[in-house]
């Protein structure tokens, strides 16, 4: 499965014609169609000064929107990145830390030890021989009362909306620059960060930034979208050559970041943990040696996830199902070690779901992504995850989104872009209901509390195929403020104009 994953991957490149070339190029833009030419970049080329925060920002603000370009890359005059050398040295940056900071403790790692030959070599990846081996991981945060932790979901390439964010931080005494201004903030983000947006490289660029000058503040979690498989069908890796020519170890250079961002990181302190991840739960994998970890900042591989072991301990979670589905559901869980976020089976971290209402199945599945978690599927699986009073209590995540006006769509547009699952009041005859009629049922306050056992899913980014054909032009951030008693703890959700 691996070579099969690896045979694949070249191919891919190939067809794009990934090659390292000096010729200039006509990329395609994301939609397919031709693109002017844009001169291929040197790996090695002599890094640049970056822009200053007030010139970068300013530079994305000029820009114009995936909406008005119709996701088509501007022309090269036009992007505030005028070559790969930018973009590499916060790539390098970022590297410096994942290789040199607290990550490459040992002391900081639970079980299996990531090594210099493996984990930690740049120059490789997982796809592409010499291969190392793909090596997902789970990270523990504690943080102390009174911390802040700002959170966002998908950008999918849309910059506009990160750069609001970041203004916005600025003026309310969140960041100062780049920089954050406060000892108890942190940032989160959820992972998507391109893909079926025109400025993945601008996002990945600013992210860094925020990261590299905030090395233990801010975290970025690994979505579905940060895999060489997805990126190279849904527009980043066509964006890339189109701005930075096909540079193939420029690809996999971008690419290699991923693998040094969680798939799950475990937010709060004492007894109370919040899971933030992209997609859904993870049967296979016990969070409880981590929670339990005396280290405030604390990592373990994921390895052999026991998702058949654990069907098999919980039968309740399949009751629910209907007799015919129930044995093949069984027979899907599997005891494997993932060899990608696909193979042999896709990681529930990255790619699972959760049901809208409360009374529906426990589990079920959508072929065209993953598991859909109900209620009582999640009730068994984050109870199960901690021991010695450490709960798990909630789950942070985002992913769930549609280019159509579905209910879950509906829902996270009621809600003001933070929507928590399985509200009392809302009911399967209500499921496509106009907005005035949601926003009666759905909880869309500014400042929520944060019910034990809720999932809560958040919006994607305006400027995107999603805002328009589901008609919103606000992006959303929430704000935790984490205290003693997890009864206490609140979500204060801000909302930002973005798309005019």
């Amino acid at each position: 499965m691996k070579r099969i994953l690896q045979l694949w991957c070249f191919v891919l490149f190939t067809a794009l014609g990934c090659t390292e070339s000096n010729e200039t190029q006509h990329g395609p833009s994301i939609d397919g169609r031709p693109q002017i030419g844009l001169q291929e970049p040197s790996i090695s080329e002599a890094s640049q000064p970056t822009a200053g925060f007030d010139e970068w920002i300013m530079a994305c603000q000029k820009l114009p929107t995936n909406l008005q370009q119709g996701f088509r890359v501007p022309p090269k005059h036009v992007l505030p990145l005028k070559s790969f050398a930018e973009l590499e040295l916060e790539i390098d940056g970022f590297f410096g830390w994942s290789t040199n900071g607290v990550m490459n403790l040992p002391s900081h790692w639970l079980g299996e030890k990531p090594t210099e030959e493996e984990f930690f070599n740049t120059s490789r990846v997982y796809y592409e021989q010499p291969a190392i081996p793909f090596q997902p991981f789970a990270q523990k945060l504690s943080v102390p009362a009174g911390t802040e932790v700002v959170f966002h979901g998908d950008f999918h390439g849309d910059i506009h909306s990160l750069v609001q964010m970041v203004v916005w931080l600025n003026g309310h005494g969140y960041l100062n620059g780049f920089k954050i201004s406060r000892s108890d903030v942190h940032l989160v983000f959820l992972g998507d960060y391109t893909d079926r947006g025109i400025y993945g490289a601008e996002v990945i660029y600013t992210l860094l930034k925020l990261k590299t000058a905030n090395p233990d503040r801010v975290w970025m979690i690994r979505g579905n979208h940060e895999d060489i498989g997805l990126t190279s069908r849904y527009g980043f890796l066509q964006e890339f050559v189109s701005k930075f020519g096909q540079n193939r170890a420029a690809i996999r250079k971008i690419s290699r970041i991923y693998d040094f961002m969680p798939v799950a990181l475990y937010l709060g302190m004492g007894d109370n943990w919040v899971q933030c991840n992209h997609g859904g739960l993870e049967p296979g994998f016990d969070p409880s040696d981590l929670l339990s970890a005396t280290n405030a900042v604390q990592f373990q591989f994921l390895g052999l996830l026991r998702q058949a072991q654990f069907i098999h301990r919980h039968p309740e979670i399949l009751r629910s199902v209907e007799p015919l589905k129930r044995a093949r559901f069984k027979n899907m869980f599997a005891d494997f070690v993932p060899q990608s976020p696909t193979s042999p089976l896709v990681l529930g971290f990255m790619w699972n779901d959760f049901s809208l209402l409360g009374d529906e199945p426990a589990i079920d599945y959508d072929s065209g992504r993953a598991w859909v978690f109900g209620r009582a599927a999640a009730d068994a699986i984050l109870g199960n995850a901690g021991r010695g009073g450490k709960r798990v209590r909630a789950v942070f995540r985002a992913h769930q989104h549609s280019g159509v006006l579905n209910p879950m769509m509906r829902r996270l547009r009621a809600s003001n872009g933070l929507y928590r699952h399985w509200q009392e009041r809302d009911s399967s005859t209500i499921l496509d209901a106009e907005n005035k009629v949601l926003r009666d049922r759905l909880d869309h306050n500014e400042i929520r509390s944060i019910p034990d056992g809720s999932v809560w899913t958040f919006n994607v980014a305006p400027d995107s195929v999603y805002g328009k054909n589901c008609d919103y032009t606000f992006d959303s951030f929430g704000i935790l403020s984490v205290r003693e008693r997890f009864d206490q703890w609140t979500i204060r959700v801000v909302n930002l104009n973005v798309v005019q």
